[in-house]
């Protein structure tokens, strides 16, 4: 499948298998703990076909969990999530690769972090197959400062800059609207950038842009992680830090998109639920104390704002 971009989809992937592994190789450093790797493949017979790698970190000193997973597969049939903004897609055969990661470190001081970089090609037959690229980066935190998101966003802005000055306000505002529980109200955290079906740059240049957003990962959340890691934190905050956990994993299984694309076209359950923390908390009515750190998060970090 996709024989005219056989090379290119190569290219891609060595670009993404070589990400993720400077990825983990540095927070692996970072934290003193290892990351299991597990290399799975589709067995023959089911619709989807592929292969990836999934690496995870469990209870290490700094991150309680860290996944971060390469896929790469071929399926028959896009499923509703991919479609849903390209209708004349429906149903076509599809390939997809990408890196996607979630990092739940364990002092509630340094905030949780996504990013994914993806391809996905579809070919109508009697037509050109089409491409586009997709990801982002977004930070949520669980105490906020200042420093931290501004100095994310700076570096998401940076990695977007030679690309045009329109891209990182766009891809912030979409990140703002995409990350965002509507059935709370509330955003996931303080953002950072989104994009998805992109092409209009031409494929190199999208292309480009992708691995750009991707190579600045490391530059915008580990100096945050080495900044925070050590700061004592008690029972209140690591209470704090369980209930607003239980926000993400409402996210990511009722809105996320990706989620859905993996868990609706027979993905590996086990890679697509990495994103997962390993602990998490729900309360009836929850309420924070006025004038605290806790309050502060809902005040003045998750109303959507401009940080850079």
């Amino acid at each position: 499948m996709m024989k005219h971009s056989e090379e290119t989809v190569l290219a891609v992937r060595a670009y993404l298998l070589e990400l993720q592994q400077s990825i983990t190789s540095r927070i692996a450093a970072l934290d003193g703990a290892s990351f299991l790797t597990d290399a799975w493949g589709k067995p023959p017979g089911e619709l989807l076909q592929g292969s990836g790698i999934t690496q995870i970190l469990e209870d290490g000193r700094v991150f309680e969990r860290a996944g971060c997973g390469f896929s790469h597969v071929t399926g028959p049939r896009l499923p509703p999530a991919a479609t849903q903004h390209r209708p004349e897609l429906a149903g076509a055969p599809f390939e997809a690769l990408g890196v996607s990661l979630v990092f739940h470190p364990r002092n509630p001081y340094v905030p949780t972090v996504h990013m994914n970089v993806r391809m996905l090609a579809a070919e109508i037959p009697g037509q050109a197959p089409v491409c586009w690229f997709g990801g982002g980066m977004d930070l949520t935190p669980f105490y906020g400062f200042e420093e931290d998101a501004a100095h994310f966003h700076q570096a998401c802005k940076a990695a977007l800059q030679p690309f045009g000055d329109d891209k990182y306000p766009r891809f912030k505002a979409w990140c703002d609207e995409y990350f965002f529980l509507k059935h709370r109200g509330e955003a996931r955290g303080v953002g950072g950038v989104f994009f998805d079906d992109f092409a209009e740059l031409g494929f190199e240049r999208s292309l480009a842009m992708m691995q750009s957003v991707g190579s600045a990962f490391l530059d915008a959340y580990q100096p945050i992680v080495e900044r925070r890691m050590d700061t004592p934190y008690g029972e209140r905050e690591r209470n704090f830090q369980l209930y607003r956990r239980g926000r993400y994993v409402e996210f990511n299984l009722v809105w996320d998109r990706g989620t859905h694309f993996g868990l609706q076209s027979g993905g590996r359950a086990e890679s697509i639920l990495l994103s997962m923390p390993p602990l998490a908390s729900w309360s009836y009515q929850h309420q924070v104390e006025p004038g605290s750190p806790e309050e502060a998060l809902y005040t003045r970090y998750l109303p959507r704002r401009e940080w850079v």
